[in-house]
């Protein structure tokens, strides 16, 4: 074999390796833009309630009655402090208390039954 042949196949296998190489670059860009694509789809999907926690007005959903306050978001007790929830929970505790109580005494005055001397209020 002459000497310029082997400068032909290693001109060649040169070539071939760096075709090689543009083609993997071009398929790992194009997979790396899915990703990305796929990433801010996901982004704009599940970021969006993230984005009002800090904002109860701008939240939607229906109006809370005049005496309650706004309803906190699902999964805003993973953010709040320990003394806030424990408030939460007390309020609400003793709100739904008192609407049973409310309910309890309607319901015992229409069917005409005496009120129990805890359900009266005397205030």
């Amino acid at each position: 074999m002459p000497w310029w042949s082997w400068i032909l196949i290693w001109i060649a296998l040169v070539a071939v390796s760096l075709l090689f190489y543009v083609l993997l670059g071009i398929r790992l860009f194009r997979q790396f833009m899915a990703t990305v694509k796929d990433l801010g789809a996901a982004g704009e999907r599940f970021g969006a309630p993230l984005a009002n926690l800090g904002e109860p007005s701008r939240q939607p959903g229906p109006e809370w009655e005049p005496g309650q306050g706004p309803q906190a978001s699902p999964g805003s007790a993973v953010f709040a402090s320990p003394m806030q929830m424990r408030h939460d929970y007390l309020t609400s505790k003793s709100s739904r208390r008192e609407e049973r109580r409310q309910r309890r005494v309607q319901r015992k005055a229409d069917r005409g039954q005496p009120q129990a001397l805890r359900d009266i209020e005397f205030g």
